[in-house]
């Protein structure tokens, strides 16, 4: 009965153990990812100075107020605001001002017209409930451009790393465990 104990024992020390390595080995791809992919970004983000924005104006542009230009097939929100004393164009994030420097704001599906035009249109009242709103804006002296909001902001990278964080906390702790009640058992035998 005791040797069948102790061989369950083992069985089951070597599962944790394991996991344990499982756990810490997969945090350590996962930090690795998000440093190669996630943390460039946030590094190489410009978008760091919070300021007050104050709306001015907003417009809707459809494809036929846009003639002569290359035109999204996708109602266009346009926004300007007033920030840190001069006029700028407001952009939702930085991803927008990147793929179409004509929008402030795209919707989110582009299949369906109607669907499109109603999200802007949504956008656009909370843009006019609000007036004055938090935006982001850079240090550069000749940019007239601001963000509603950053994609690559420190809240976003703390909680990217949350869970590699706890995955590679729970791994350790389980291998120690598992050490700790190997030496206890080695202890316990001794005597």
């Amino acid at each position: 009965m005791g040797k069948k104990l102790v061989m369950a024992q083992k069985r089951g020390e070597t599962r944790a153990l394991c996991l344990g390595v499982a756990m810490v080995a997969c945090a350590v791809i996962t930090y690795y990812i998000l440093g190669t992919t996630m943390l460039p970004l946030y590094q190489k983000s410009v978008w760091t100075q919070e300021s007050m924005c104050h709306l001015i104006e907003t417009n809707i542009r459809d494809q036929e107020e846009l003639e002569g230009k290359r035109v999204p097939q996708y109602p266009c929100l346009w926004v300007n605001v007033s920030s840190v004393g001069r006029w700028a164009v407001l952009y939702h994030t930085e991803d927008t001002r990147d793929r179409n420097q004509q929008c402030s704001y795209i919707p989110g599906s582009l299949d369906n017209y109607q669907m499109a035009r109603a999200d802007v249109e949504k956008v656009r009242a909370k843009l006019h409930e609000r007036q004055v709103f938090d935006c982001f804006s850079t240090t550069r002296e000749n940019e007239t451009s601001v963000l509603y909001q950053r994609l690559y902001g420190p809240q976003t990278l703390l909680f990217s790393l949350f869970w590699p964080t706890f995955l590679l906390t729970g791994g350790l702790l389980i291998i120690v465990m598992v050490k700790i009640n190997q030496s206890l058992s080695i202890l316990a035998a001794q005597k």
